[in-house]
């Protein structure tokens, strides 16, 4: 069962790249901008990563808090936000319970293969933690100004 737009998004608890357990429901006050991405240190991760640390002064200024999840170790969260100087958490959903949650874990196709995986989605949630707006099978190019846009004219 998939959260819907207009409804408060479904709370949970990971590991941190801060070394703390991040509950979603804490940015309670706060927009918050949840962004499923499949794997650290490929090339659009890595982009749509650098492209978020580029722009995080202007989510700052909107009150919006940036929040990566994928299903990599903390050990590998913490490689990709020191190679790149990322300002923002990335979270470990090692069993992809928020991936569920969300609706975002999927099968994939890639080379011919099936298998399982985070489906690029992002999610932006208000200030009462309910789910505004949803992206999914998100294309990395401008995406990050697509989100910027929404919150300027909707999430003052």
């Amino acid at each position: 069962m998939a959260v819907a737009e207009g409804e408060k998004a479904p709370d949970f608890t990971l590991p941190a790249s801060n070394g703390e357990e991040v509950t979603l429901s804490d940015f309670k006050g706060k927009n918050v901008v949840l962004y499923f991405y499949p794997k650290d240190m490929t090339p659009g991760c890595t982009t749509q990563a650098c492209d978020f640390r580029d722009k995080h002064e202007e989510f700052q200024d909107l009150d919006a808090v940036i929040l990566g999840v994928s299903t990599d170790p903390l050990a590998r969260h913490e490689k990709f936000i020191d190679k790149y100087g990322l300002p923002f958490l990335l979270l470990a959903d090692e069993d992809h319970k928020a991936a569920e949650l969300f609706d975002v874990w999927k099968l994939k196709k890639n080379f011919g293969k099936e298998y399982m995986g985070i489906e690029r989605s992002t999610f932006i949630l208000d200030k009462e933690g309910t789910l505004v707006k949803e992206y999914r099978k998100v294309k990395v190019k401008e995406h990050i100004e697509e989100v910027l846009s929404y919150i300027r004219e909707n999430l003052k």
